[in-house]
């Protein structure tokens, strides 16, 4: 587990430096843009994800009449919000880490945002490795079981018994 904290990290931190290497403020047309289809062909989403979290706040599409166009801030968006729901980040818990972004700043606030809920998220995931672990025990032994009995009652000497 504290590799994929540390690859979300490297990923937050990859992920501002695409940020910051584009105008938000602007329509750039040297800008390479994409269309909703392309975009959740990409990242394996539907339409209708990229759109809920257009309205949620998370990511801003330029607009061309109807069209949606993604540029690279959106495609860097786009993937920390999967990687944070890969994770088990709430769409709230990612919202307020992007939310904490700054392009001018060392983003100190932001990453210890970050750490901290990554942390937390550390510990019920472990806790529920332990309940999943248990189960998997259990089953394990309820299955010996079964197959000893099944073993004993399709032996030779048990049908001969009937």
């Amino acid at each position: 587990m504290s590799a994929m904290l540390k690859r979300a990290g490297e990923a937050v931190t990859h992920i501002n430096e695409s940020v910051a290497n584009t105008n938000d403020a602007s329509f750039n047309a040297d800008e390479e843009y994409v269309r909703i289809g392309e975009m959740a062909r990409k990242y394996g989403v539907t339409l209708r994800a990229l759109r809920f979290y257009e309205d949620k706040g998370l990511i801003a599409p330029k607009r061309d009449g109807s069209t949606r166009l993604y540029s690279r801030r959106e495609n860097a968006r786009l993937q920390l919000i999967l990687l944070g729901r890969k994770i088990g980040f709430s769409l709230r818990d990612v919202k307020q880490i992007m939310d904490l972004y700054d392009p001018s700043g060392t983003n100190i606030k932001q990453l210890r945002l970050a750490l901290d809920k990554s942390e937390k998220q550390m510990t019920r995931l472990q806790k529920q490795r332990a309940v999943v672990d248990d189960a998997i025990g259990e089953l394990s032994k309820l299955m010996d079981d079964v197959r000893d009995r099944l073993a004993e009652r399709t032996s030779p000497e048990a049908t001969q018994a009937k």
